[in-house]
C-alpha cells in the first residue's frame, strides 16, 4: 500500500540576518494510512516546518515529499493547491475561523471551495458538527463559542473534504488541559475510524494519544520519544 506521506532527505533552509538557518536537516519519514503520529520536541526543532512541507504548504530546499503517491517536486502551484484542498486537512493552534460566519458556514466554506453542491455541503457539515458535539451550536459565530468549541469547528472544517491526511499543529496549545484532552479524544475517535493524523504538540498527555511518537531536535528526527503507545492504539498490542 502506498504511504500517505513519505519524505526523502528533506532539508529546509531559511536566510536570516545574512546567515542561513537549517530548519530541517535530512528528514526521512514514512506515514502509513491509518496512523496517528505525534511529533514532539522543543520550540524551533523543525516540527511545524516539517508539517507544512508534508501538507504542500511550502517547498523544501532539498529532498522530496510524496503525498499520497504524488511527488510534490513535480507539481505546479495549481496542482499543489488542488492537492491541499482534496488530500489534506489542517488544524491550527489559533483556529483560523472566519469571524463573520457561523460554525456551520465555516465548515461549509471548505466544501464550497472544493466545488461541492450546496445540498451536500449542508448535509456533510451538519453531520461533522454533530459528531463533534456541536449540534446545538451550529448557528453560533466564533465569538459566541468557547475555545474548545472553536477548535472542534476547525477540526470539522479540516475533515469536510474527507482528506487522506489530517495535519494538526499544536491544536491544544491555546486550551486548558481538560479542554485539550477533549480535543485529543476527538482526534483519536476519528483516527479509530481510519483517518490518518500527524500531530505536532508540546503536551505529553496529548502526544500519548498517538500510536507513534517521534522526537525532533535541531531539524532532525531523533526517533521514538519516551512516551509509550496509548493502550487503545493497534501498535500497543503488537
Amino acid at each position: 500500500m502506498t504511504p500517505i506521506v513519505e519524505t526523502c532527505d528533506l532539508w529546509k533552509t531559511y536566510p536570516m540576518d545574512g546567515t542561513r538557518v537549517e530548519a530541517l536537516r535530512g528528514v526521512n519519514l514514512v506515514v502509513e494510512a491509518g496512523e496517528f503520529m505525534a511529533l514532539v520536541g522543543p520550540s524551533g526543532s523543525g516540527k511545524s516546518t516539517l508539517l507544512h512541507l508534508m501538507g504542500a504548504m511550502d517547498t523544501p530546499t532539498r529532498g522530496e515529499v510524496y503525498l499520497n503517491g504524488h511527488n510534490l517536486a513535480y507539481t505546479s502551484d495549481a496542482e499543489r493547491t488542488h492537492l491541499r484542498c482534496r488530500q489534506v486537512g489542517f488544524v491550527f493552534q489559533t483556529f483560523n475561523l472566519l469571524p463573520t460566519l457561523s460554525a456551520l458556514e465555516n465548515v461549509e466554506i471548505a466544501l464550497r471551495l472544493a466545488g461541492i453542491s450546496r445540498r451536500e455541503r449542508r448535509t456533510r457539515a451538519t453531520e461533522l458538527l454533530e459528531r463533534a458535539g456541536l449540534g446545538e451550536r451550529m448557528d453560533h459565530l466564533p465569538r459566541q463559542l468557547s475555545g474548545g468549541e472553536r477548535q472542534r469547528v476547525a477540526i470539522a472544517r479540516a475533515l469536510a473534504n474527507q482528506p487522506a491526511l489530517l495535519l494538526a499543529d499544536e491544536p491544544t496549545g491555546n486550551l486548558d488541559s481538560a479542554t485539550g484532552q477533549t480535543i485529543a479524544d476527538l482526534l483519536r475517535q476519528f483516527n479509530a475510524e481510519g483517518q490518518t493524523i500527524v500531530l505536532v504538540t508540546h503536551n505529553p498527555e496529548v502526544a500519548a494519544q498517538a500510536g507513534r511518537v517521534l522526537r525532533m531536535r535541531d531539524g532532525k528526527l531523533m526517533g521514538p520519544s519516551s512516551h509509550p503507545p496509548s493502550p487503545w492504539s493497534p501498535m500497543a498490542s503488537e
